[in-house]
């Protein structure tokens, strides 16, 4: 999570932040809003949502294993290592 998303989730020792931050996860988890004008490639690496009304976008890119590059093979996980990111939309 970026600093502006945990800036919106706000402390998470209080039960109340972590609760907000779970949603959030919950939210990237079960995203399935996936259609051809938003996924056209059909990757499902790309995500958009409310909440609290704030705009969120989530997106997964893919590295080598050093998380120097980029993954010279993104579809083969034994030279890529995925990286999950959630944002704000005035963050991207």
């Amino acid at each position: 999570m970026t600093a502006g998303v945990a800036a919106l989730v706000g402390e998470v020792s209080l039960f109340r932040g972590f609760r907000r931050r779970a949603e959030i996860l919950r939210t990237v988890r079960n995203y399935d809003s996936f259609n051809s004008d938003n996924d056209p490639l059909g990757e499902h690496d790309f995500g958009r949502f409310e909440y609290d009304s704030a705009v969120l976008y989530w997106k997964i890119d893919y590295y080598d294993l050093e998380l120097a590059w980029g993954s010279p093979d993104p579809a083969n996980p034994l030279v890529t290592t995925r990286v999950l990111t959630i944002l704000l939309a005035e963050e991207y």
